[in-house]
């Protein structure tokens, strides 16, 4: 076992990821908007890849994979080639993609840069502007279904495939480079990463001394950290029964939360890549990078020391609030209608999180609106519910769409603050427990019973601090009839 765990774990991301701000495809004018559309009718002669048709690089989506390449620190090409990456499957219509390559006298579109996770730096070996094929469709598992349909709609969207370095070495690391990377696309509003299948990633893995292997298409962050945690069980297992871990490309079943075999991977040379013959060489001015530079707008990083400047929030906080831009938003949109940031960080993080990774949603997908988590704070800064009845309104407000002060009037949860009441439930306390009342007298820390058993009577409805001083007062009182 010593020797299994002493194994060397290396992990790369090829990330592609939709450029879902653009209202055409890359190369054609057919309209991008496919999700939810009647499957193959939004398909022309150009994206189809009919013989005597041209593509035409889409400008928009240049400039958005400028953006990008400025937001990872990467150095953009000044000429940059497409060319024909070669492979026959029918999500393919043109039995070819257009992409880009690095060898060969290929310039991807830009080369190096990098995304820190925990002070961790992860470097990226290329960006590549390409298109994304078509969606196959099947009836169960890859493996069970009788049939494939295949829906070209998608054929043609704009991508951009990120390739980093094998400098991850955990799955969680690889899931917080992903959730950091969908944060810059959505700061740069460039990409949404809560439409289906607009980020899309593959994940090379390999232990020390066995070969690389390639996780095709999952589409989730969880579901990578779940690919990749299979994945380093199995090829352990492999190496504790003396098997070599040999090159090959498998598919993550969901529904199994198992890999299963797909192929031997290719290598470079079953692609047959030469430079696309219907597209010249993009020549990439300084000056026009320099233009979108000026233009680019606040990105997570920037927006994390922001945080901890002006909301004088932790640093933990602030990372956390910045993964993902809706989260930050709804944030920010609180604060300015209530000046209690911190309070409203408290909330977020915690009970509001929780709740987002039960049902493994989006913040931006609850019916939940910042003036609604506002008005609960308030309620509980000004004494009307306590923090722990809070709780239990936000549950019901997640699932009723209420506001909290209408949730506390219909279920009577107000805080009782009325002195004169609170001190006869104090009276009935007393003379139910005598000797707590005794030991409460002599012993400061036995008062925290009695205060529980006012809790208790209330359902937790009192308010604590006055209900502390009236017993507190009464249990003084005592103590000149009482002696040791």
């Amino acid at each position: 076992m010593s020797k299994i765990k002493s194994l060397e774990i290396k992990i790369g991301l090829e990330v592609h990821c939709q450029l879902t701000n653009l209202k055409t495809k890359l190369f054609c004018s057919c309209s991008s908007d496919y999700r939810g559309k009647e499957p193959n009718t939004l398909i022309c002669p150009i994206c189809m890849g009919m013989p005597g048709t041209l593509p035409v690089l889409n400008e928009k989506a240049l400039e958005d994979a400028i953006m990008v390449a400025l937001a990872l620190n990467s150095k953009i090409s000044e000429r940059m080639l497409f060319f024909r990456k070669n492979y026959f499957y029918p999500d393919m219509p043109k039995n070819f993609q257009i992409s880009q390559y690095d060898k060969a006298g290929g310039v991807p579109f830009a080369l190096g840069g990098y995304i820190q996770i925990n002070g961790k730096k992860v470097r990226i070996r290329r960006i590549q502007l390409e298109e994304d094929p078509g969606k196959l469709s099947y009836d169960g598992t890859i493996e069970s279904s009788n049939h494939t349909l295949v829906d070209y709609n998608r054929a043609g969207i704009a991508l951009i495939e990120i390739v980093t370095e094998p400098d991850m070495e955990t799955p969680k690391e690889a899931r917080l480079f992903l959730e950091k990377l969908r944060s810059i696309l959505e700061h740069l509003n460039v990409s949404d990463g809560s439409l289906e299948g607009s980020m899309r990633c593959d994940a090379n893995i390999s232990l020390k001394g066995g070969k690389r292997v390639e996780v095709k298409n999952i589409s989730s962050f969880k579901e990578v950290e779940r690919a990749l945690n299979f994945e380093i069980t199995r090829q352990k297992n492999l190496v504790l029964r003396g098997m070599v871990i040999g090159q090959e490309t498998r598919h993550w079943d969901e529904t199994r939360r198992i890999t299963v075999s797909l192929r031997m991977k290719e290598e470079e040379q079953d692609y047959r890549y030469f430079p696309e013959p219907d597209l010249v060489p993009i020549i990439i001015p300084r000056e026009r990078i320099k233009e979108i530079e000026q233009k680019m707008p606040e990105l997570p990083d920037e927006r994390r020391k922001r945080f901890i400047e002006q909301y004088n929030l932790s640093p933990q906080s602030a990372e956390i609030l910045t993964r993902s831009k809706a989260m930050a938003d709804f944030f920010e949109e609180s604060v300015k209608i209530y000046g209690n940031p911190k309070e409203i960080s408290n909330w977020m993080i915690g009970e509001l999180s929780s709740y987002l990774n039960e049902k493994s949603i989006e913040i931006d997908e609850l019916t939940l609106t910042s003036k609604q988590l506002v008005d609960l704070i308030k309620l509980i800064d000004e004494g009307v519910i306590s923090r722990k009845m809070a709780k239990s309104v936000l549950q019901d407000m997640l699932l009723t769409g209420k506001m909290a002060g209408d949730i506390v009037k219909e279920k009577g949860l107000e805080k009782i603050l009325d002195k004169e009441y609170i001190g006869s439930i104090v009276e009935k306390i007393l003379k139910e427990n005598p000797q707590a009342v005794k030991d409460a007298i002599f012993d400061k820390k036995a008062m925290n019973y009695l205060m529980g058993q006012l809790m208790k009577k209330t359902e937790g409805k009192i308010d604590p601090k006055m209900a502390s001083e009236v017993l507190r007062k009464r249990l003084s009182e005592l103590a000149k009839f009482i002696t040791p």
